[in-house]
């Protein structure tokens, strides 16, 4: 990964430059809440595998969270000042630290921490304000405004209904996991033309059925 210094976002509507670097193929999931993004990528994690592919996953939370169990010797040392702190046994790690000079974290450092690991792929949940290619997730019954239009780095749209979409959107079948999980294991192969936003076209929508 690139070692440039990127500066961090006051929050997450406020997007910073992204590295998006040829041998790391990243791709957004980007919903309203309620839509499912966990659930969905639960469901597909596993196709995912089937079909040979190592995938990392980057989750933003909105709110404190803990992994640490209070008591355990690695939450009394992270209490006491470790950063970061490392747990590690035969079949699993843990790193955890403390950020609270952090408004929002910062997707370009856990990007370059999960490629250590060498994956296939890298989703990132949440983040949806961040510059980096998106599936959009979308479900019309919730009642929210879709983001294509306004976020130029949506390449697909997943729904369970027919939506009228920019050109050179895809439209996928939020309810067709197979499908989904084809159009996904794709995505490296596709990376290295992909690492930018659509560009603007004229006005032209076409309705799209899942």
């Amino acid at each position: 990964m690139s070692s440039t210094q990127h500066p961090r976002p006051c929050d997450e509507s406020a997007p910073t430059p992204l590295p998006l670097e040829a041998a790391l193929p990243l791709l957004g999931i980007a919903a309203w809440s309620g839509t499912g993004k966990t659930t969905l990528l639960e469901a597909l994690l596993p196709r995912l595998a089937e079909r040979g592919l190592r995938v990392a996953v980057i989750k933003h939370a909105h709110h404190t969270f803990d992994v640490d169990q209070p008591g355990k010797d690695s939450h009394r040392l992270r209490q006491a000042g470790a950063a970061p702190m490392l747990v590690a046994s035969r079949t699993r790690m843990a790193m955890m630290m403390e950020t609270p000079d952090q408004q929002e974290p910062d997707l370009a450092d856990l990007v370059a921490l999960v490629a250590t690991q060498r994956p296939d792929l890298v989703l990132v949940e949440g983040f949806k304000a961040w510059p980096l290619p998106k599936l959009e997730l979308h479900r019309p019954a919730l009642g929210k405004p879709l983001r294509v239009a306004q976020d130029p780095w949506v390449k697909a749209v997943a729904s369970d209904e027919p939506l009228v979409l920019p050109d050179g959107v895809e439209a996928l079948d939020l309810n067709d996991l197979a499908a989904l999980a084809d159009w996904i294991a794709a995505w490296p192969a596709r990376w290295p033309r992909e690492r930018h936003p659509r560009v603007p076209r004229p006005s032209n929508e076409r309705v799209s059925s899942p």
